[in-house]
């Protein structure tokens, strides 16, 4: 089993990134062959400052790596360190429906919001995604459900790619969690937690102090009644039940047995502390790593090298099935 996934560097790492995606990481050391890419090449398809973006890519390689992710165990490596991806990315093109594309729900959300220019490398995201994956063969890819459309299309350009030059591309599954694939805001519990928000007072951060994750929680929407069980109308309760479930590793009919007939005062601070628990040992690790920036880009480089030895013959495969420059020997 290989397993894939990318995360943007972009944008301070919350509560949700850690439950939908890291988290996934960390376990995938021990399920198969994992190789996990910080994809500085998406971040540029929208408006972004240089220095910030490599700032910020070093952040979230020591957070992967206070979190679990061993270099020993897994490949962890900068996307735009291989260039295979961007190859691939001209060559999958080919095979890619400028109609999918357009019907890309992301594109459309992130488009809106770009003032001044909406990149091509916008619109082509899903195409440099779909090369991440398809250059190591990857079997399985863990993401939140928020990508369940770009892996959709992903398999579609591996279908269409293997239909018209011969199977040579893995069509890749999805992992979505049952539980925790969606944690929503804290103050609005109808749209996803992210770095985005109007508002800070709903995003749990991974790096916060404990004291501004607790008023947070403590602070989050609910409802006018009392009851800690899920419903339509609860959504921020749910949400809440959620995250608890995530973190203590329970499920979330044992977290309404377990506060039936307590108040939303005693579950939040229930809730907070959980989360608050989850988080410290990766805030603690942070601050080492962090510091070392020449160790976190001997990290990158490493695991660099180990993805080029696996993408470079599968674009070699691809340039001969497509009949790109000369033959193979």
């Amino acid at each position: 089993m290989r397993i894939f996934s990318g995360i943007q560097p972009t944008g301070r790492k919350h509560l949700g990134n850690y439950i939908g995606a890291i988290r996934q990481y960390v376990v995938g050391q021990d399920r198969g062959e994992a190789i996990y890419c910080i994809v500085d090449l998406h971040a540029i398809s929208v408006a972004y400052d240089p220095a910030e973006l490599r700032e910020r890519l070093y952040d979230t390689t020591a957070i992967l790596l206070a979190a679990g992710l061993d270099p020993k165990r897994c490949v962890l490596f900068r996307q735009s360190d291989v260039r295979e991806h961007v190859e691939l990315t001209w060559l999958l093109s080919a095979v890619t429906a400028h109609g999918d594309l357009n019907r890309m729900t992301q594109f459309k959300e992130k488009s809106a919001k770009q003032r001044e220019l909406v990149s091509a490398a916008l619109f082509l995201y899903p195409v440099l995604q779909a090369a991440d994956v398809l250059a190591y063969k990857a079997d399985e890819v863990p993401v939140g459900d928020d990508q369940r459309q770009h892996i959709e299309l992903m398999r579609e350009i591996a279908r269409r790619f293997n239909e018209r030059f011969g199977e040579l591309l893995v069509v890749p599954e999805h992992r979505i969690p049952e539980v925790g694939a969606r944690i929503m805001d804290l103050q609005e519990p109808t749209v996803k937690m992210s770095t985005t928000a109007q508002s800070e007072q709903g995003t749990v951060f991974v790096l916060e102090d404990a004291d501004a994750t607790r008023k947070k929680v403590m602070s989050a929407v609910t409802d006018s009644g009392s009851e800690v069980a899920r419903g339509p109308d609860k959504a921020g309760v749910s949400n809440l039940i959620e995250i608890l479930a995530v973190v203590e590793g329970a499920t979330m009919e044992e977290v309404e047995s377990r506060f039936d007939g307590s108040g939303y005062g005693d579950f939040k601070r229930a809730v907070a502390d959980a989360v608050v628990d989850f988080l410290a040992p990766v805030r603690e690790r942070y601050g080492e790593l962090r510091a070392d920036e020449a160790e976190l880009e001997r990290v990158l480089e490493a695991g660099a090298e180990k993805a080029r030895a696996i993408a470079a013959p599968t674009v070699a495969e691809v340039r001969d099935a497509m009949g790109i420059g000369g033959p193979r020997g």
